[in-house]
């Protein structure tokens, strides 16, 4: 055993050994970005519980998304209170939306990861 259960969420690493990885490419931007293992490649613990186990994720995702513009919005609020950006109304609020899309953009497939490392932890 080693590290922390929080630290094997982002680590993403099997939650009954903390050593084997959930995902069989390390890189999250790499071409196999969903390619997880069957099983733990240290200890064996099965990760396809059952069919569609995984589509839970996707709360967890939609969880951390918000959580990502709650974020952003206030990040982009206190830009615009200590007056390192300044627009008009209109060219904030555009500013802000399409910064954000190329934020989750970029993003997305960490957020793919850990939500589904996040929803084996959690039932594991």
């Amino acid at each position: 055993m080693k590290g922390s259960k929080i630290g094997s969420v982002f680590s993403l690493s099997c939650p009954r050994c903390r050593v084997g990885s959930l995902f069989v490419h390390k890189a999250a931007y790499s071409k196999g970005l969903a390619e997880m293992h069957q099983t733990c490649p240290n200890c064996g613990l099965n990760f396809q519980r059952e069919p569609g186990f995984y589509y839970g994720a996707a709360y967890v995702s939609y969880g951390l998304t918000v959580a990502l513009w709650v974020s952003w919005f206030v990040a982009h609020f206190l830009l615009d209170l200590w007056g390192v950006i300044s627009f008009t109304m209109r060219e904030n609020a555009v500013w802000f939306v399409a910064s954000g899309i190329v934020l989750l953009l970029a993003l997305m497939p960490l957020i793919y990861r850990i939500s589904r490392s996040i929803w084996l932890h959690m039932f594991v």
